[in-house]
């Protein structure tokens, strides 16, 4: 990376920082401002975000954008990193990021004075947390993304929020709490939290000291399993995202996908199968084995839930529980298939989040007066005459041909439909070709892990299709004598925006699946990564009197 454009590392980072204290400098007031603020902001951020997956992208497999902020030699200084899976998530988290708050200003944005703030510093800790090299950073920006989330959390008030809230405030404290711990251990292990620098130095570790080593990430691991939503430390998530607002609620479904992100990065960093020794694959059984039971029990858990709110929260457990599963594995072919399937899952659950608010407010939408018929009115002969043999009729014996459908049904009808075929994984959305990349894969394999994994994608797929199947009726083919509900436009896009990209996915699905490959084959030769960032050199300092 060339570095001039290397600069540009640091601003997914330092542009939502700036515009939180831009806001807050503001004052109380001035909302309508702030929304152009921020909106210019994540926007910024978001382009920024895909111009780095470009780069990466044309630079080869192998390619790698590393950034000193302050100058210090590696291991010694804060490092940043872009590779295709940094990139790859950070571009995620400003597409999930800009829809949400498109979706906010319609009328979230005022139910809190500090919304615009907190948005900004969720999306900081989320960049952050992505392009981090160094465990203790990681940390930090874990912190960050978790004091904005207990802020959007109880956005808009409520005795349902707080007392959510108080539940997945205390889980995350004490897996914060348990992650500090791990850092340490860690580091009094190896006397580094570089983590292209621990990985170089876990084979040099003296045998008295690996269980120690394991110890920390046992720990370490603990902490990321419990924000990764896995069972059975994930009892907070269904209420909690359930609760929150629409907006925050859409933003929470990438949250999970932290925890899942950093198992990914860490695991295959330090603990590669292909490199032999005492420490080779360590815990990836746990994973394999704790991602079974997490799919299983977020498939149940949407077969049962009656309310659309707690059924999408069950979504992003089973989501969650296919990721762990397919990085325990350590398959190249089956991690490419589970990156397609995290962009595919995250786009479309933040739609579902998104929906959830639509039509549970349709449903509330009072009758109103008949205008037509007051009973002093008498309908024309040829209106109330019997009607022709073979006319389709509903309920109430109403003829059905030529009655408009409102657009506004018409829209939720369509959005609920095609993300609930991304969830369940039917064809031919992405949701299907995700999970027909995982299975290829899981054949494979051939153990009897794999088969278990094969049999649970196929039945979470069908229970996930039977429970939305089951709310669809309810919404939308229940005869019901309410007026058709009133959308903003505000809210229609950007759900439009996130399934018109899951569509795009399927349409580009070669050129996605190529960038997927090429991602695992990268994340499962760690070496590449240690290269990189190690062999980084800081930028001289300019010599006083030189020329330009």
């Amino acid at each position: 990376m060339m570095p001039t454009a290397a600069h540009l590392l640091v601003a997914p980072i330092l542009l939502p920082m700036a515009t939180a204290a831009l806001m807050l400098m503001l004052g109380e007031g001035n909302r309508r401002i702030k929304s152009v603020i921020n909106s210019a902001s994540t926007l910024l951020g978001l382009l920024i975000a895909v111009w780095l997956l470009l780069h990466v992208n044309a630079e080869g497999t192998a390619a790698f954008g590393v950034y000193l902020p302050g100058n210090w030699p590696v291991p010694y200084g804060i490092v940043l990193v872009a590779d295709r899976l940094a990139a790859f998530m950070a571009v995620l988290a400003g597409m999930v990021g800009l829809a949400a708050l498109l979706y906010a200003l319609a009328r979230w944005q005022h139910a809190g004075v500090y919304f615009h703030v907190l948005f900004q510093l969720q999306l900081m800790g989320l960049y952050g947390a992505f392009l981090t090299a160094d465990l203790f950073n990681l940390f930090v920006f874990f912190e960050v993304l978790l004091a904005a989330s207990y802020g959007l959390l109880l956005h808009g008030g409520g005795i349902a929020r707080v007392r959510a809230g108080l539940h997945y405030i205390s889980i995350n404290l004490m897996a914060s709490l348990l992650f500090l711990i791990g850092v340490a251990v860690i580091y009094g292990v190896t006397g580094t939290l570089n983590m292209a620098d621990i990985a170089a130095k876990i084979a040099l570790i003296p045998d008295k000291d690996r269980g120690l080593l394991h110890a920390g990430a046992a720990i370490l691991a603990i902490a990321f399993l419990a924000k990764a939503a896995l069972w059975p430390l994930n009892f907070w998530l269904p209420p909690a995202y359930g609760a929150a607002s629409a907006p925050a609620a859409a933003v929470f479904a990438i949250l999970t996908k932290v925890g899942v992100y950093a198992l990914l990065r860490l695991w295959t960093l330090c603990f590669p199968t292909e490199t032999g020794g005492i420490s080779a694959g360590f815990g990836g059984g746990v994973l394999i084995w704790g991602g079974l039971a997490t799919l299983a029990f977020g498939a149940i858990g949407m077969l049962a839930s009656q309310q659309l709110g707690r059924l999408a929260g069950f979504s992003v457990i089973a989501s969650s529980g296919t990721l762990i599963a397919a990085i325990g594995f350590d398959a190249p072919a089956l991690s490419s298939g589970a990156l397609f399937y995290l962009a595919s899952s995250t786009l479309a659950g933040c739609a579902l989040f998104l929906l959830v608010e639509l039509l549970e407010r349709s449903r509330q939408v009072e009758e109103g007066p008949e205008d037509l018929d007051d009973g002093n009115y008498a309908l024309p002969a040829f209106l109330d005459a019997e009607p022709p043999h073979g006319t389709n009729l509903d309920d109430n014996e109403e003829v059905l041909i030529g009655r408009a459908i409102p657009a506004a049904l018409a829209f939720l009808g369509v959005a609920f439909t095609v993300c609930a075929m991304v969830i369940a994984g039917l064809p031919p959305l992405s949701g299907f070709v995700s999970k027909l990349g995982m299975l290829t894969a899981l054949l494979a394999l051939d153990t009897p892990a794999a088969w278990t994994l094969f049999a649970l994608l196929i039945a979470s797929g069908l229970f996930a299709a039977i429970a939305l199947m089951r709310v669809g009726m309810r919404h939308f083919w229940t005869t019901q004598d309410r007026p058709a509900p009133r959308l903003r436009v505000a809210e229609t896009v950007p759900i439009a925006l996130l399934l018109g990209a899951s569509v795009f996915m399927v349409a580009q699905a070669e050129t996605v699946l190529s960038y997927a490959r090429a991602t695992a084959d990268t994340l499962h030769e760690p070496q590449h990564y240690i290269n990189a960032v190690m062999g980084t050199r800081t930028v001289p300092n300019p010599v006083k009197g030189a020329t330009p």
